[in-house]
């Protein structure tokens, strides 16, 4: 009796075992759409559909500084899990990242769900006849593990998660240019290994209340290759907002207004910088799609939303796979073409109030009072009330910068830094390897103004103005030749011209030059000033409309004595000159 009770017991316990191996319900759907797993769960369950389905592949694209892995899953149902495979077979590559900002995990849950349905259940396997999904489901790893019911304060669930974040607290959605993050150097390495060609960013959005479970962004106007544009309005975007809509989601493009939390004041909409994930990849050329689920509905509906955009944009590409490599390789041979840079080169933008129409809102009633508290503002939402607003929206944009691009760049060997950075987005360079003496045109920096308080680590040159100079230099070895010819000119042009949105120059890449480091005692200037005045009256006369116009700098004698040592042959003629040549 004791032998069979015991070999019941066994094979209870193994049957239990086989059901657990067995069952594949995420922590999501056990929670009923109320939780998101820790790390350690997630990473589990990717390994675990790693395990249980040839079409599945875990793998790891670096370490974070606290030392966790980075998770990465690949889906091909061939079993194509290598680049060259991959790129050989002809599928669109399709990278999905969850998770950049970790206490927006709707992307994770999501993907997990439908990688799922696809490997394990065998459901909608078509949705890989032409495409290999890559995907991160927590890109931010320390930031995830920040874990508490406190980190968003405006967000409906889910009951605990990450911080917005990395462990050195910058916020990687901001970093895709100057990659401070290890974790961003980590994920240009990912995307120059695979080169994806469509990719989908999923987050949460703060701002006000209104009855879309789902905006989204994605890089229409700007610096857009022309056929990407077209191929984004009318065989992406067109479809699938069509498609959602019938489902009962309908979209609409990511919410900012004129004036913050007031709908009726209208709607504003810019480019998107390449500091910004689908800002980077469109000028990458590759499409990219950012996902902000609405933060004010519960996580459920949120997770489902994103779920099924993912699904029908896979469907879309299936669809338009070889339109889709076409353009992206129309795009990079045009940008790598003399013809690219006949035309000045927007650098920055602005959302122009000059022009705008009008357009159906889906919000809901509101009222703004005065508070007693502060002073200001109080706008109340009442979401039992859906109205739709009739409101302008001011949608087109206007260039505030524009260079003319030149044939390369030269980069002298002592920024290896700033030649670090371009390595990291892939851009070729020709190293010389003897000195090299040429004429370059550069930039005179002047009126230079640093921001008071830090920005994602550092402190950003936020204006200045510049001279256009030519000069010769002579390059030492070990200097890089940057030529424009190559796909990735738009990203060199971001980050060396200075004017450019989140230029290398404005994060402070090159402030060693703006710093003025010699100086002369006072008891030398007396004297060699007036020898400088005795001898050039055009001197003397600006020296005192200097005087005359700037009543700080007539009563500061050390600033005087320093503007003439400005004007002596002792001066530093590098100072405020930009160390980036400009070779036509």
């Amino acid at each position: 009796m004791m032998k069979k009770n015991l070999l019941y017991c066994f094979l209870l316990l193994n049957l239990n075992l086989f059901a657990q191996q067995n069952d594949f319900t995420t922590y999501f759907e056990k929670s009923n759409g109320m939780a998101t797993p820790r790390y350690d769960a997630t990473v589990a369950y990717c390994k675990k559909l790693d395990l249980a389905s040839d079409w599945v592949k875990y793998m790891n694209f670096g370490k974070s500084p606290q030392g966790r892995e980075m998770p990465l899953i690949i889906l091909d149902k061939k079993g194509n899990f290598t680049p060259e495979a991959i790129h050989k077979s002809g599928n669109v590559v399709l990278l999905i990242q969850a998770a950049i900002h970790a206490g927006e995990p709707d992307g994770k849950d999501a993907v997990m769900m439908l990688i799922r349905d696809i490997a394990i259940n065998k459901r909608m396997t078509e949705l890989l006849d032409h495409i290999t999904l890559l995907f991160i489901p927590i890109f931010n790893v320390d930031g995830h593990e920040r874990f508490s019911k406190f980190n968003r304060i405006n967000q409906n669930g889910p009951k605990e998660m990450g911080w917005r974040t990395t462990a050195n607290n910058l916020n990687l959605n901001r970093d895709y240019l100057k990659a401070d993050a290890l974790e961003m150097k980590c994920w240009l390495k990912l995307f120059n290994r695979f080169m994806p060609d469509f990719f989908i960013d999923c987050h949460t959005t703060d701002g006000a209340d209104y009855q879309y479970v789902l905006t989204y962004g994605i890089e229409t106007e700007g610096n857009v290759d022309e056929g990407l544009q077209k191929w984004q309005k009318e065989n992406y975007l067109k479809p699938l907002t069509q498609q959602m809509t019938q489902l009962g989601l309908p979209m609409f493009p990511y919410v900012t207004f004129r004036n913050w939390h007031d709908p009726r004041s209208g709607l504003v909409s810019n480019a998107a910088p390449p500091m910004l994930s689908q800002g980077y990849t469109i000028q990458r050329n590759r499409p990219g799609v950012l996902i902000e689920t609405h933060m004010l509905k519960p996580y459920k509906i949120r997770v489902e939303s994103t779920y099924k955009m993912i699904e029908k944009t896979m469907m879309l590409l299936n669809k338009e796979y070889l339109n889709l490599h076409q353009c992206i390789a129309d795009a990079d041979k045009f940008t790598a073409s003399e013809n690219f840079r006949k035309k000045a080169f927007a650098v920055n933008f602005e959302a122009s109030e000059k022009d705008s129409s009008f357009i159906d809102y889906l919000g809901v009633e509101y009222s703004i009072e005065k508070s007693e508290l502060t002073g200001g503002e109080w706008f109340k939402y009442d979401n039992t009330k859906p109205i739709t607003f009739k409101i302008p929206y001011f949608n087109h944009i206007e260039a505030t910068a524009k260079v003319i691009l030149p044939k390369a760049y030269i980069i002298a060997a002592e920024w290896d830094n700033v030649i670090a950075i371009l390595k990291l987005h892939n851009i070729t360079l020709k190293t010389i390897n003897k000195p090299l003496t040429l004429k370059v045109q550069t930039y005179k920096f002047k009126n230079l103004k640093w921001s008071p308080t830090a920005n994602e680590g550092r402190h950003p040159l936020n204006s200045f103005d510049l001279d256009t100079i030519e000069l010769e230099r002579t390059y030492p070895a070990g200097s890089v030749i940057v030529d424009m010819n190559q796909a990735g000119a738009r990203i060199i042009a971001y980050l060396l011209e200075p004017k450019a949105s989140g230029s290398l120059a404005f994060w402070g890449y090159f402030d060693a030059v703006f710093q003025q480091k010699e100086y002369a005692e006072s008891y030398v200037m007396e004297t060699l000033a007036r020898e400088m005045l005795a001898k050039d009256a055009t001197l003397k006369k600006e020296f005192e409309q200097k005087k005359s116009g700037d009543a700080e700098f007539a009563k500061n004698p050390r600033a005087i004595l320093n503007w003439f040592y400005s004007k002596s042959p002792y001066w530093d003629k590098e100072l405020n000159i930009y160390p980036v040549g400009k070779i036509f």
